[in-house]
């Protein structure tokens, strides 16, 4: 909160004080910090008389925090109904907006899958990235009856590094797993 002059609420301050008004609810009445309600009533020497007086006091300071609470509470309710419309407004404009999408036709998506001939070279990728080494091949892959009857699935192999070439091969020798 930004700092700003009280001293025009000076009469409404003493007669706060007087009535027992707690810091914390003129502080809420004014919109100020608390602190600077109490440097405000240090500097006008505005503390309450020393003898309590009818003990009238105690039932207002209770009111008064009563009231602040029940003011905070209503303020807490009232952005906790907002966000809740505010949430349901998104999920409304989003469900709109995939009805939208459904209501659409949507072109038909048609894989090209190329007749390629047995032993022709497939594309990869060779990965070297922050999580280890890896090897991403062309999705027609699967669509190879060698790859299918030989390397399908999980398979141990051996890899031999050389200088124009990375050679994959199974590992264990010739046999069949």
């Amino acid at each position: 909160m930004t700092r700003r002059s009280l001293r025009p609420q000076l009469n409404q301050i003493r007669s706060w004080v007087r009535q027992g008004r707690t810091d914390a609810w003129i502080a809420h009445q004014l919109e100020v910090t608390v602190q600077q309600i109490q440097a405000f009533k240090r500097e006008q020497d505005l503390e309450p008389d020393e003898d309590g007086g009818d003990g009238a006091d105690v039932d207002l300071r209770a009111t008064d925090d009563e009231a602040i609470a029940a003011e905070l509470e209503a303020e807490a309710a009232r952005k906790a109904e907002e966000e809740a419309k505010a949430a349901e407004e998104a999920a409304r404009k989003k469900a709109e907006g995939e009805a939208e999408e459904e209501a659409k036709p949507k072109p038909k998506r048609t894989r090209r899958t190329r007749k390629r001939k047995a032993g022709t070279p497939l594309e990869g990728t060779f990965d070297h990235g922050e999580e280890g080494y890896g090897l991403w091949l062309d999705p027609a892959v699967q669509d190879d009856p060698v790859y299918a009857e030989h390397w399908a699935g999980h398979r141990p192999i051996e890899v031999t590094i050389e200088e124009d070439q990375i050679v994959i091969r199974r590992a264990g020798g010739g046999g069949d797993d």
